[in-house]
C-alpha cells in the first residue's frame, strides 16, 4: 500500500505515466520507466554492499541525472541521502562527513582529491561510487566503483521492503551563518510542507498518495526547470514537485545565465525556478542582452523561493516575460513554505522585502511566543506549525530552540523577523541574526538591500552593520556596481530616502568587484562584514 513516502509517490507516477519524459540532462532524455530502472539498479548495488535502511549516503556532485538517481535509490531502500555542498573545502567536508555519519559516497571524479584528504578521518565511510566527468583526478586511493559499472548486472526490478511516511528525509543547510546543520523531516511532513502536498493557490491538501498520479494520468505534461543546485533544497523540491505531478525536469549542471535561457529556448521549458536575487539579477540582465535570440514564449511561471527576490528585479522580469506569472515564496529548510505571492505587473509594491499570503500553519509570534495581532505593526518572529521537521540531526539543544512547544503546540521558528498585516498577509523583514542595531533602532539588511538594488547603477549589494562609537552600529552597503558605473554614497542615500526611513539609509559605501554569495544563492554576510571592516580600516 502506497504511503506519503517520496519513493512510493515516485513509483505511483511511474505506474501512471511510464512513457512520459521524466528527466532531460545534457541532451539525454529519460522516461519515467527508464529512470526508475536505473534507480532500481543503483539501489540493488547499494544493498549488495550491505548498505540499507537508516544508512547515510552522501551525494557530492553538480546537477546531473546521477544526482537524482542516487537520491531516489536511497529512498527506495530506506537509506538517507545527504546533500554535500560542492564548494566545500577539506575542513568543511571533514566536519560534514563526520557529522552526517556517512557510510557511502556517490561523487564526481573532480572532487576526489578533497574527499581523499579527509576519508581516513571518517571511519564510518567505507564505499565510494564515482561519476565520471571527464576530469583526470586520480581517485585510486578511494577504491571506487564507477557509476555505470555499479548499475551493470544489477536488477532493475522494484522488489524492495515496504516503506513508510515516517522514513527520514535529511537536508543539510548552512543558512547565512554557522556550521551546516542537518534538518530531519518525516517524509510525509516534508511532502506536505514543501514537496507538493497542497495546492499553493487553494491551500487544499492532497487527499491520498494516489491523487497526484491519477491527476497526472488524466492531465497534460509540462517541463519544469529547477535552476538551483540539487545540493540545495530548492533544487530537490523542484524535482519532487515535478515528478509527483507526472511532469518533466530539465537540469543544468551549473548556473550560467546564458545557458539557462538557451536551454529554455531549446527544450521549451514551462516553469523556471530560481533562488532570489543571486540568480534573478544575472538572468534578467542576460535575457535583456540576448533579446530576440531567445524564445521565452513557453515560460508560464517564474518561481523564486528560499532567498530574497527584490521588487525592482521582479518588475524587470515582468517587462522581459510579459506572458509569465511570477510566484514568490518564502520559507526555509527548517519551516517549509510559509507563504506565497503572485506578482503582477503594476501591482502593489511590497512593504518590506516581500509580502505573501500565509501558507498553512504559518503565523507571526512575539518575543513571548504569543501570536501577533494582525495590523498592529508589531515586529515578531515568523513561525509555522503542522507539518514541520523533527529537529536537527545530533543537536537536541538547537532543536529545542528552533522547534519550541507553545501551549502544547510545536512550532518551527528559524529566526526570521516578520509582521502580520490587517488582511492576514505576512511581510518578511529579514533574518534576526544579521539585523543591525543602530541607536536602538533595528534595521533588517534585506529591506535596505532591496532599496539599494533599485538604483540603476547597482548590480548587487549586501548590507551589514559596522562598529560606530555613537550609535553602536552604522549601516554599511557593500556594493557591486554595474559595468562602467561608479555610484557614490550621496547618490545612493538620496535614492534610498525615497524608499526607506532615514535611519535605515546606508552611511557607508564600499565598492567591490563582486559580491560574494553562498552556492545556494543566500548572502554571505560573514564575508560582507569582514570586507566592510577591512575597507573601513584602510580608508
Amino acid at each position: 500500500m502506497a504511503t506519503y513516502n517520496l519513493a512510493d509517490l515516485f513509483e505511483l507516477t511511474v505506474d501512471a505515466v511510464p512513457d512520459r519524459t521524466a528527466l532531460i540532462y545534457d541532451e539525454r532524455q529519460f522516461t519515467f520507466r527508464a529512470l526508475e530502472g536505473r534507480i532500481n539498479r543503483l539501489a540493488h548495488h547499494l544493498l549488495s554492499q550491505g548498505i540499507g535502511e537508516g544508512d547515510h549516503i552522501g551525494i557530492h556532485a553538480h546537477n546531473n541525472n546521477e544526482w537524482v538517481e542516487a537520491m531516489y535509490a536511497c529512498f527506495k531502500i530506506r537509506a538517507i541521502p545527504v546533500n554535500i555542498n560542492f564548494r566545500y573545502v577539506e575542513a568543511e567536508l571533514r566536519y560534514l562527513f563526520d557529522n552526517a555519519d556517512l557510510v557511502a559516497l556517490v561523487y564526481q571524479r573532480q572532487f576526489a582529491s578533497r574527499i581523499a584528504a579527509v576519508k581516513d578521518e571518517v571511519p564510518t565511510l567505507r564505499h565510494f561510487v564515482r561519476i565520471e566527468d571527464g576530469s583526470a583526478q586520480d581517485d585510486s586511493m578511494l577504491a571506487p566503483i564507477e557509476y555505470e559499472r555499479a548499475l551493470g548486472g544489477q536488477s532493475g526490478e522494484r522488489d524492495f521492503v515496504d516503506r513508510s511516511g515516517d522514513d527520514i528525509y535529511l537536508l543539510y543547510t548552512g543558512g547565512t551563518t554557522g556550521l551546516p546543520k542537518g534538518v530531519m523531516w518525516r517524509q510525509e511532513d516534508v511532502f506536505f510542507a514543501l514537496g507538493g502536498g497542497f495546492d499553493p493557490f487553494t491551500k487544499e491538501p492532497v487527499r491520498s498518495p494516489e491523487q497526484l498520479a491519477e491527476e497526472a494520468k488524466a492531465g497534460g505534461w509540462i517541463l519544469m526547470f529547477p535552476v538551483p543546485p540539487l545540493m540545495h533544497g530548492a533544487g530537490q523540491f523542484g524535482v519532487f514537485n515535478a515528478f509527483h505531478r507526472g511532469n518533466g525536469v530539465l537540469l543544468i549542471d551549473h548556473f550560467d545565465p546564458e545557458r539557462v535561457w538557451r536551454l529554455v529556448d531549446r527544450w521549451k521549458a514551462s516553469t523556471v525556478s530560481i533562488t532570489g536575487d543571486a540568480m534573478a539579477r544575472p538572468l534578467a540582465e542576460k535575457l535583456a542582452e540576448l533579446g530576440d535570440e531567445i524564445d521565452t514564449s513557453s515560460v508560464l511561471t517564474l518561481n523564486s523561493t528560499a532567498a530574497v527576490f527584490s521588487p525592482s528585479i521582479k518588475e524587470q522580469f515582468l517587462e522581459l516575460l510579459p506572458n509569465a506569472m511570477i510566484l514568490d515564496a518564502i520559507g526555509s529548510t527548517e519551516s517549509g513554505m510559509n507563504g506565497m505571492k503572485i506578482v503582477e505587473k503594476g501591482g502593489r509594491r511590497d512593504a518590506g522585502v516581500t509580502t505573501v499570503d500565509a501558507g498553512p500553519g504559518s503565523t507571526v509570534v512575539d518575543d513571548d511566543m504569543r501570536p501577533v495581532e494582525p495590523g498592529s505593526g508589531t515586529i515578531g518572529w515568523l513561525a509555522r506549525t503542522g507539518n514541520i521537521p523533527i529537529g536537527y540531526y545530533k543537536d537536541p539543544e538547537k532543536t529545542a530552540v528552533t522547534f519550541p512547544v507553545i501551549d502544547g503546540v510545536r512550532y518551527s521558528i528559524p529566526g526570521d523577523h516578520a509582521t502580520i498585516e490587517a488582511d492576514g498577509t505576512i511581510t518578511l523583514l529579514g533574518r534576526g541574526s544579521v539585523s543591525i542595531n543602530t541607536g536602538g533602532e533595528k534595521v533588517f539588511p534585506e529591506e535596505v538591500e532591496a532599496a539599494v538594488k533599485s538604483h540603476p547603477d547597482v548590480f548587487d549589494v549586501l548590507v551589514v552593520g559596522v562598529p560606530d562609537e555613537r550609535w553602536g552600529e552604522r549601516v554599511a552597503a557593500v556594493v557591486e556596481a554595474r559595468a562602467g558605473a561608479t555610484p557614490t554614497l550621496p547618490e545612493l542615500q538620496a535614492h534610498c530616502r525615497e524608499h526607506i526611513a532615514r535611519y535605515k539609509v546606508p552611511r557607508e559605501l564600499f565598492l567591490v568587484d563582486e559580491v560574494s554569495r553562498l552556492p545556494n544563492g543566500k548572502p554571505d554576510y560573514t564575508w560582507a562584514k569582514e570586507t566592510a571592516r577591512r575597507l573601513a580600516a584602510s580608508s
